[in-house]
């Protein structure tokens, strides 16, 4: 499992007992930290395969991850779990996100120095032999995927724009949320 996906030993512990249940029910985990501190949060990012999770998605993978956190007992004392979307400047964790993607803007940071630095910003070029191809202003560079430790879409109009019609093509209409639904008061 990338370290994208899950970081620290503990998330990558936590996502091997996780990603079954999420996968058996035909989504794909994103992304799982688990943050410890007083009121420890685990806090887990899902999608389906063609993107597009909703909150009634989220809730269900909510309470079959519970189920399955129940009986494993994985965290000691009391936590939240938090289930959501990866929303629209999501991360990145795997190859195909990075093919997904290309053309948007991105944040990017390896484990390792490549040209005296470890943080870089550009615009996706896509994946070409295990490498995450960025133009930055030095030209197009590619990255080795398994260096990668954050990568992230920058929030842009474009991304804006791109992601509302993706849930107008699905049949998102905004408009049916202007009404306001009054209860009668007899």
């Amino acid at each position: 499992m990338s370290e994208l996906i899950a970081r620290a030993q503990m998330d990558r512990r936590l996502a091997a007992i996780v990603e079954p249940t999420i996968a058996d029910m035909g989504y794909e985990l994103v992304r799982l930290r688990f943050m410890g501190g007083k009121k420890p949060i685990l806090q887990i990012m899902a999608d389906t395969p063609d993107g597009g999770i909703e909150v009634d998605d989220c809730a269900k993978i909510s309470r079959a991850v519970s189920a399955v956190l129940d009986v494993e007992d994985p965290i000691e004392g009391v936590y939240s779990l938090e289930v959501s979307s990866p929303g629209i400047d999501r991360p990145l964790t795997r190859l195909k996100d990075f093919e997904a993607f290309e053309g948007y803007d991105v944040k990017l940071q390896t484990s390792e120095l490549i040209s005296g630095r470890k943080k870089f910003k550009g615009v996706l070029r896509g994946v070409e032999d295990n490498e995450v191809l960025i133009d930055i202003e030095e030209g197009t560079i590619g990255l080795p995927f398994d260096w990668l430790v954050e990568a992230k879409l920058v929030l842009t109009d474009a991304l804006i724009a791109e992601s509302l019609k993706a849930k107008k093509d699905k049949g998102f209409d905004p408009a049916a949320f202007d009404d306001i639904e009054e209860e009668d008061a007899t």
